[in-house]
């Protein structure tokens, strides 16, 4: 069937009644890859010891190597974890830190990513250094702004000794020029940790090996359409050495060469703890699939346009704009950013009509249920510089019409919380 509400009703499990614009937050899975899974744990379930000692190894191997050239990397340069924030733990659980080493992100980055930062810091030397960053804004003006910041930091004294930046943020979802921050990192010699946690499956990423960050993770289950949860965790052969251990400490901690000589890196992660890991095994199929409809680029390709037109039909019914800059390419992802017309009196952007920015929460939680309620979807919303945003995604199941039935509904419960 053709991208858009064909291709839900004819392979996805979503309830027919439920219109769903959230795909960023948890991804959903095809039924034919499903069914994979379940014939995988059922795989498990009849001879546990023989799949998980025997087969397992093989079918990650498998996988390693049928993901390796969506990232245009060596298969012995990736394994998996459950997800990002794993991935983004290991890395910074990891490294040693001394007095004096500061990590830089941007204000933007994800609030897990930030809780691991401050936790870390809780029990080593390392300080974090956040550089502000508000939305709209130019590629340049942030790669400008992230060197300035660690410019400063290195005149101060501090050893800025790793920076961890988006591919594609979360809030606002917005398209992050990541190549240009890793030859930024690699000219100030910092190490740079790229959070892909909105990346594999939803921009083109076959030229990172080329752009060749110090680190990297990609939550599969999101966009790529394996079953959660996977991430599939990139680290060059440079940098191998510095991850000792994976989260929890596996036991292959303690051996220098795996089963079939594979390297130590690749050992680590085969079996790190008892655990579903048949959500990894399923990578080829999911890709398998994405080339049988239409390959990579075509998925992109109508996402991409589908978010475009969607944002800007919702934004026409409320009345207000789709966040992007001038040169376009913060919507040049699956993700559109619609603002709501609300104003809030002590926000900063003019008098409103009784709602106030401290209650901007309640607001926010309101709209999410109600919209649930009596619409029967999710509408993930932000407050974001004052404002508040929906951020709706574009996916080859979804078309025009879901994206008008949330603009209308949020029309709907806007003018209800106005008065």
């Amino acid at each position: 069937p053709p991208f858009g509400t064909s291709m839900r009703k004819s392979h996805f499990s979503f309830s027919p009644t439920f219109t769903p614009l959230n795909h960023g937050s948890f991804g959903t899975t095809p039924r034919a890859i499903e069914e994979k899974h379940i014939a995988a744990q059922r795989s498990v379930s009849e001879r546990p010891d023989v799949f998980i000692i025997y087969k397992l190894p093989g079918l990650l191997d498998a996988s390693r190597k049928a993901v390796a050239p969506l990232l245009g990397v060596d298969p012995n340069e990736v394994v998996f974890v459950p997800n990002a924030t794993t991935g983004v733990n290991t890395v910074l659980r990891n490294l040693k830190f001394e007095e004096g080493d500061v990590i830089v992100h941007f204000s933007s980055i994800y609030d897990s990513c930030e809780a691991t930062v401050k936790a870390i810091g809780e029990l080593t030397p390392l300080h974090p250094i956040g550089i502000p960053v508000t939305y709209p804004t130019e590629d340049v003006d942030l790669v400008k702004k992230f060197k300035e910041g660690v410019l400063q930091a290195q005149k101060e004294g501090k050893n800025v000794k790793i920076a961890i930046f988006d591919t594609v943020s979360t809030f606002p979802g917005v398209r992050v020029p990541w190549e240009d921050l890793v030859a930024a990192c690699k000219e100030l010699g910092v190490l740079s940790l790229v959070d892909g946690a909105h990346g594999i499956g939803h921009i083109d990423l076959t030229h990172l090996g080329e752009v060749s960050p110090d680190f990297f993770v990609s939550n599969c289950h999101k966009w790529l359409y394996v079953p959660r949860g996977c991430a599939v965790f990139h680290v060059p052969a440079r940098n191998q050495h510095l991850i000792r251990s994976s989260i929890p400490t596996s036991y292959a901690s303690l051996e220098h060469e795996g089963p079939n000589g594979k390297s130590q890196f690749v050992n680590l992660f085969d079996f790190v703890a008892t655990m579903d890991h048949t959500p990894y095994t399923i990578v080829p199929e999911a890709i398998n699939f994405r080339d049988e409809i239409g390959g990579e680029e075509a998925i992109r390709k109508y996402c991409w346009d589908i978010a475009r037109q969607g944002g800007r039909r919702v934004a026409e019914i409320l009345g207000t704009d789709v966040m992007d800059n001038k040169s376009g390419t913060l919507s040049q992802c699956c993700f559109a950013n619609v603002r709501l017309p609300l104003k809030f009196e002590d926000s900063g952007n003019g008098k409103g009509s009784g709602l106030s920015a401290g209650d901007a929460g309640k607001v926010k939680q309101w709209i999410k249920l109600i919209a649930f309620q009596e619409a029967d979807t999710y509408l993930q919303l932000v407050f974001y510089a004052g404002l508040m945003w929906v951020r709706l995604s574009g996916q080859i199941y979804v078309g025009l019409q879901d994206f008008e039935l949330a603009g209308h509904k949020l029309k709907e419960l806007c003018e209800r919380l106005s008065k």
